[in-house]
């Protein structure tokens, strides 16, 4: 009786400090999180009613240990609303402490295109439309890093009419 009761409080000592070590791992994989940013946006030959776009994210890694990534995807909400979305199979890495653009091609649904002229024409009277940018670099032996941005676009001001 007095051997399964000390067999059960050296096994509950094992699960303990087996989960203390994982919650250090943890720890050391975590590093900083990335740095992303949009560098620019093209635009692409769109199919159908939709647009598309070639958006270029800059992605920076702050940390002692490159970034290898096989994929990535983007969701964008203009105005607290979806926007557009993308993927991308590209594959490459993010030096340490360094930094390399990639491209992902976005669509934007027609439905969302048309919610977003009325939005921009509300947004002209601010001269500033929000956004947020979510995503996930997908590789590495966490499956992956998650990131976001968030800002304000500035919209053109003055005279639009070319006279």
């Amino acid at each position: 009786m007095i051997a399964n009761r000390t067999v059960r409080i050296v096994q509950l000592l094992l699960v303990f400090v087996a989960l203390l070590s994982l919650g250090g791992c943890a720890g050391m994989f975590g590093g900083d999180p990335l740095r992303v940013s949009v560098a620019g946006i093209e635009p692409l030959a769109g199919q159908g009613m939709e647009m598309r776009f070639n958006l270029k994210l800059r992605v920076q890694n702050p940390n002692d240990s490159p970034i290898d990534f096989n994929g990535v995807s983007v969701e964008l909400d203009l105005n607290g609303k979806p926007f557009a979305s993308g993927v991308s199979d590209q594959t490459g890495t993010v030096p340490r402490f360094g930094e390399t653009v990639i491209g992902v091609p976005l669509t934007v649904p027609a439905l969302a295109a048309v919610r977003q002229a009325f939005a921009f024409a509300d947004s002209a009277q601010s001269g500033q439309l929000p956004y947020m940018l979510r995503g996930r670099l997908a590789g590495g032996i966490t499956g992956g890093t998650r990131f976001s941005d968030q800002g304000k676009l500035s919209l053109p001001t003055g005279d639009m009419s070319g006279m």
